[in-house]
């Protein structure tokens, strides 16, 4: 349920746009200090959207046939699996940019910013596949239960992204723009603010809307898996839609114009559509 973060790029030169009619001035990645501890807000909003995805999983998993304590007991699972796939993913995305002769702790300072939403999917997935065949649970069920709460939780991550300052949007000049506080690449110092797309909003409610879409289908599923593979198809494509409004990527992880997430996003939604054929003819096969 975690979302992508990423550290922001180095700045850009923006086109100057009139009109931003949002400042958030009061963004800020710190929530709080306590002593030498620091309380970030994209982990505390990375934290309560998992806590809400996994209670709502767990409430909505009796349903299925499965024991909400189950669900309850795989979020441990959940963390770690997706907390190394997401790190793992960005590492190796921007090993030359930000790692290469480095301090190689500076791997492990996720709290600096670094996480790819599906590098951390792909963690969290092969982590409940080995608790679900651990523990003897039907997995595609487990995912159907699942599926609708990632979503839902991807709406506060994202809110996380927002307060961080990350994955923000390319200029534009329209009534909703967002302007970044100084010191953001969007806002050099001695500089006017640039007003960008508040990519991060964009994919917040898209999120939501797709997380009301799931918990729907959830209760009409045919078949096992069903929910979890159209989570996959409609999350690519609503990512793929907001990456057409980022503005963070630097020309060298541009590909024909397409940023990682969109590639990553034909993968999943080809990984999706092919669940979706197979589930369903094992589902007819066993009577469902």
């Amino acid at each position: 349920m975690l979302r992508s973060l990423r550290k922001p790029a180095a700045p850009r030169n923006f086109p100057s746009h009139p009109g931003a009619r949002f400042y958030f001035d009061r963004v800020h990645p710190i929530a709080h200090t306590f002593g030498p501890i620091t309380l970030h807000w994209y982990g505390v909003l990375v934290a309560a959207g998992f806590l809400l995805g996994l209670w709502t999983a767990s409430r909505r998993a009796p349903r299925a046939g499965v024991a909400g304590e189950m669900i309850a007991d795989l979020g441990p699972w959940l963390i770690v699996g997706a907390l190394v796939g997401a790190r793992a993913l960005y590492v190796a995305t921007y090993w030359r940019e930000q790692f290469a002769g480095g301090p190689v702790w500076e791997v492990f300072m996720i709290h600096h910013g670094g996480l790819v939403y599906y590098g951390g999917l792909a963690g969290a997935a092969l982590a409940c596949a080995l608790y679900a065949r651990i523990r003897h649970l039907p997995l595609w069920r487990v995912a159907d239960v699942l599926a609708p709460s990632i979503a839902l939780g991807s709406v506060l991550g994202r809110l996380g992204c927002l307060m961080n300052g990350c994955c923000y949007g390319r200029a534009c000049a329209l009534p909703w723009a967002v302007r970044f506080p100084e010191g953001h690449e969007t806002h050099p110092p001695g500089q006017s603010a640039v007003p960008v797309h508040p990519t991060q909003v964009y994919d917040a409610l898209l999120n939501l809307a797709l997380y009301g879409g799931l918990a729907w289908l959830f209760r009409q599923r045919k078949f096992d898996g069903q929910v979890f593979a159209l989570y996959l198809m409609g999350y690519a494509l609503t990512r793929s839609f907001v990456e057409l409004f980022r503005g963070d990527y630097s020309a060298d992880h541009l590909y024909a114009g397409l940023t990682p997430a969109h590639l990553a996003s034909i993968l999943a939604f080809g990984a999706g559509a092919v669940l979706l054929v197979v589930l369903r003819r094992r589902g007819a096969a066993q009577g469902r």
